[in-house]
């Protein structure tokens, strides 16, 4: 079954973070009942993939202020089929970016977040399941803003707030520290 390996970390994961059962609850539903979960087509929702960037000394997080949803997020985006969900993230971050030299920290999630998605134009408003990972720059850490982005910006870990206040990224940042 092409879901096996995301459920076999979303196992992990629950394990290794009984505090967020409710999350990693409703994430593993979601994929165990829909086989196309990782399809965009899938009007309620789909799985897509992230990446927390930080920088060789883990002290700045690379953001990149999110043209359509117009928020500082970590790069991300749509599995669009794929089921490998690292690779996604690891996809995401190059064309988001232009980094080259990012390294996975582990296999595993570093962290789960279910986030509504708001409707925009013939796209209902519909749920994100993101499977999130920690990467570390190991190569230059001169960056590319793509279309798909405002601006990146690298964001000393003590000053996030300054970018946002939004709970699922903080989170991230604590988890970092």
């Amino acid at each position: 079954m092409h879901r096996a390996p995301l459920l076999r970390l979303l196992a992990e994961y629950a394990a290794r973070h009984p505090e967020e059962s409710d999350c990693t609850g409703r994430f593993t539903e979601f994929v165990s009942t829909h086989p196309d979960c990782f399809e965009r087509s899938l009007a309620i929702g789909h799985v897509t993939g992230a990446a927390w960037i930080l920088d060789r000394r883990g002290t700045r997080v690379l953001l990149t202020h999110h043209r359509k949803l117009d928020r500082w997020l970590q790069p991300g985006g749509h599995a669009d089929g794929d089921p490998d969900v690292l690779a996604t993230a690891a996809r995401e971050a190059l064309e988001e970016t232009g980094l080259t030299g990012l390294v996975p920290d582990a296999e595993s999630l570093f962290d789960l977040d279910i986030h509504p998605i708001p409707a925009r134009g013939d796209v209902p408003e519909h749920l994100h399941y993101d499977a999130r990972f920690l990467f570390r720059a190991t190569g230059s850490e001169d960056f590319t803003v793509s279309e798909e982005s405002h601006d990146l910006a690298w964001v000393p870990l003590e000053r996030l707030e300054d970018y946002t206040t939004e709970e699922s990224i903080l989170r991230l940042a604590r988890k970092a520290r």
